[in-house]
């Protein structure tokens, strides 16, 4: 009993103490005790803001692990990650998932991945073989990256997984569709490294992005798979990653003509990151794309991008600016990124999530000067009250009602086969946004959220252009998940922005202001996040009740400002640089 009780407690002790004492402890009668208090009402969760509607859908589809086979790898533990893209033009953005992997004996084999195609009214039909997917040999899969990396206005794949890389093309078929073709060997991309996520962006200033491809371990069959891990002192179970050997990320640089070049020992990349999340976006409003990777149980690397137009330059600042590690200085075992401007601070903040015994991320951007510096905001905002109860992997910002503030959503599931202290299987987390703290929802009742999940990775994206944030998660040997936003949004409003660059110039690093009787907002292009996920590229701004846009700007990568007007509430806008007039739009490309 805590020494706060307000029970005196009187010992008296059994002459049967000579044989083992028997002791009796009776409340003193000096002190009454307490009157019981009435529990408060339990809190009561509101409409759902998401329904699930998979299984109207069409989507259909299983990232799968191979762990039926009983080699309990690590490889086992990651699953895949979800990209939207509009790969057909047709303005409605279409859902690739990568399909995993199995084994032949000891031999690392890679199962199918998937395209589905959105018919609008959250409505897909498996377009796979029609594009071509089902002619590609993929490898152990497990993250997929959605950009266009020659600039011919067409959004491509790199699909990231175990000892190689797959990069499709884009391309007409002849018959008026598009197909994806098998191009990783022409574009010089040979890493033949086990691969998590890939982010991407323009870092040297000539409009092609340049690609961030994050690697794990020296997981292998033939070098290392240990098989002597135990969390409960019998039961076998997956090792942990300290167990492997960092795997040394790769930057390739963009050359302009198809292919890549490796560049991470000319650029001097760090060597000790186990990494799993990676994201390219511009942390210090200074118009140039930063990286920024998510590491397991090694320090989080932030490179700042300090090169001139034609150049590529990287200082890694992480531990500097306050981002490697928790407020306890301790390197977590980070998995997934978000970013956003939270608090309406004009800055970009970097969410992490982390394994268990571990609070999430929350890193405050307080940059200024162009001297990167964040703080660890996790108490401070609220999100602490979650505990680390999770092992969590995909996360996002999404504003669900048009508020004006960005919510967050994360998504869970254990990495191991057998944990001790947590569910394998875990609830997703809603946090509402209350004026830049956040708040856990009660999500009792709900659709998919009040249900445990193997999750993995989750894209955010508007399936089907009314304006609301829709989410889809891929989980671990469990059907992919189409959540659409419901949220009430009575009397709300707001405006969705797709950046379009100079002669189709990558915009990752671009951040687009608005300001409204109801204060200002920030939204920033970025390349990757989540976990092994692409979102919608599109920049969705919740209104609240305000009607008018009073200003909008476009900080664009080149460096020129854009003053855009006549943006009108409750629509889509292409704004392309250099021209001033935007142009609504009802779809996504």
């Amino acid at each position: 009993m805590s020494r706060s009780s307000h029970i005196n407690l009187l010992v008296f002790i059994a002459p049967a103490c000579l044989f083992g004492c028997i002791v009796v402890l009776i409340p003193a009668c000096a002190e009454r005790a307490p009157e019981p208090v009435a529990s408060e009402p339990e809190p009561q969760a509101g409409p759902a803001p998401f329904a699930d509607v998979t299984p109207t859908s069409g989507v259909t589809f299983t990232y799968r692990n191979g762990e039926e086979v009983g080699h309990l790898a690590i490889i086992e533990s990651l699953g895949g990650g979800v990209a939207l893209l509009d790969y057909d033009g047709d303005g409605l953005l279409d859902v690739f998932l990568p399909g995993g992997g199995d084994y032949d004996a000891k031999k690392v084999l890679g199962r199918p991945c998937k395209l589905y195609r959105n018919l609008g009214g959250f409505k897909f039909v498996d377009a796979s073989e029609k594009v071509g997917l089902s002619a590609i040999d993929f490898q152990y899969s497990h993250g997929a990256a959605a950009f266009d990396f020659d600039r011919d206005g067409w959004p491509d794949l790199l699909v990231t997984g175990y000892n190689r890389l797959v990069l499709l093309h884009n391309e007409a078929d002849g018959t008026g569709g598009r197909q994806f073709v098998d191009v990783t060997k022409k574009a010089g991309l040979t890493d033949a490294m086990w691969s998590t996520s890939a982010a991407w962006g323009d870092l040297d200033g000539d409009g092609y992005p340049e690609l961030y491809v994050s690697h794990y371990g020296d997981w292998g069959f033939e070098t290392n798979h240990p098989t002597d891990c135990t969390y409960d002192g019998s039961k076998r179970d997956v090792c942990p990653p300290r167990r492997f050997q960092p795997l040394v990320h790769t930057l390739y640089r963009n050359n302009r003509d198809g292919t890549f070049t490796d560049t991470r020992d000319t650029v001097k990349l760090r060597r000790d990151g186990r990494g799993i999340g990676a994201v390219l976006v511009d942390v210090d409003n200074d118009g140039r794309p930063d990286v920024y990777a998510a590491n397991d149980t090694d320090d989080n690397f932030l490179y700042m991008n300090r090169g001139k137009p034609g150049e590529l330059v990287l200082q890694e600042v992480g531990l500097l600016a306050g981002v490697a590690r928790d407020d306890r200085g301790v390197a977590n075992g980070s998995m997934g990124i978000a970013v956003a401007d939270f608090d309406r601070s004009g800055r970009a903040s970097l969410f992490v999530t982390n394994y268990e015994n571990e609070l999430p991320a929350l890193y405050k951007n307080r940059t200024e000067k162009g001297q990167p510096r964040f703080t660890f905001d996790t108490q401070q905002s609220g999100i602490a009250v979650i505990g680390g109860n999770y092992v969590s992997w995909g996360t996002g910002f999404l504003d669900l009602d048009h508020r004006g503030w960005d919510d967050l959503l994360i998504v869970s599931g254990h990495a191991i086969r057998f944990p001790t202290k947590l569910d394998r299987r875990q609830k997703p987390t809603l946090l509402r946004n209350e004026n830049g703290r956040f708040k856990p929802a009660v999500t009792r009742g709900w659709p998919y959220l009040s249900e445990p999940h193997n999750a993995r990775g989750a894209a955010f994206g508007d399936l089907d252009n009314d304006g609301k944030v829709d989410v889809v998660v891929s989980h671990l040997n469990e059907p992919v998940v189409v959540l659409r936003n419901v949220a009430d949004t009575t009397g709300r409003h707001w405006v969705g922005v797709r950046l379009l660059g100079e002669k189709g110039a990558d915009i990752v690093g671009a951040r687009v202001v608005i300001e409204t009787a109801g204060g200002r907002q920030t939204r920033f292009a970025k390349g990757g996040g989540s976990y092994g996920s692409t979102s919608d590229p599109r920049l969705v701004f919740g209104l609240n009740t305000d009607t008018k846009i009073n200003k909008a700007t476009v900080y664009w990568p080149s460096g020129k400002v854009q003053e855009v007007t006549g943006l009108d509430p409750d629509a889509y806008w292409d704004v392309t640089e250099g021209q001033e007039k935007p142009k609504r739009v009802a779809g996504a490309r």
